[in-house]
């Protein structure tokens, strides 16, 4: 789990589609921390502040400690609205997280064991099905990414999530069937000369 980053911001006294332009011309990024039964807090965060968070990568995925005043929320970020020409920050909205919470989300995986793998050693490459598990766990420990070793998989050969060690806690959200995470399979290069090797044979065994 990540160290829990502390983001310092001011209230909005002012909220609605004038205000947030407002804010932003000021160089400041229009939020709102919501949820946990309380009523929703109209914040801005400075936007070098918000785009240096986005710059560290998995924004999404990490829990963050919302100051304002003498008050500290702990929140995880659930939508960020993005310019569609310049990619600057437009809005936030974040989860407010209440003692022993659970949240849903996608957390990346990270492949391990490529270099030992023996699919791999063969030229094989990895497909993968996906790049992202959804899953259940406590909002103070969201791991960065669950980690996948293909070290023992050869060609034509998968990770199943029953093949995962997943952190305590953590539960997919996929329980009516052993999903594939991963698989090694074949180049198309060496599908095509495997192909083609077949086809000779059967060509051979047509002729006697």
């Amino acid at each position: 789990m990540a160290d829990i980053v502390t983001i310092v911001a001011e209230p909005r006294e002012r909220v609605g589609k004038g205000a947030s332009r407002a804010a932003r011309r000021a160089g400041q990024v229009p939020a709102v921390i919501y949820g946990d039964n309380k009523e929703p807090e109209a914040i801005q965060i400075p936007q070098n502040e918000v785009i240096r968070l986005l710059n560290r990568g998995g924004f999404m995925s990490h829990t963050f400690e919302v100051k304002v005043g003498k008050k500290s929320t702990t929140v995880l970020p659930r939508d960020l609205q993005l310019h569609p020409v310049s990619d600057m920050p437009m809005h936030i909205d974040f989860l407010r997280l209440g003692k022993g919470a659970v949240v849903t989300m996608e957390v990346p995986i990270k492949v391990v064991g490529e270099e030992v793998s023996p699919g791999l050693k063969r030229g094989g490459v990895i497909n993968y099905t996906r790049h992202e598990i959804e899953v259940h766990v406590p909002a103070n420990a969201i791991p960065e990414f669950i980690e996948v070793s293909v070290a023992d998989l050869d060609i034509n050969e998968a990770v199943k999530i029953s093949n995962i060690t997943l952190p305590k806690g953590v539960e997919p959200t996929i329980t009516d069937r052993d999903f594939t995470i991963c698989a090694v399979v074949a180049p198309s290069g060496l599908k095509s000369a495997s192909n083609a090797t077949e086809e000779g044979e059967e060509a051979e065994g047509g002729e006697e």
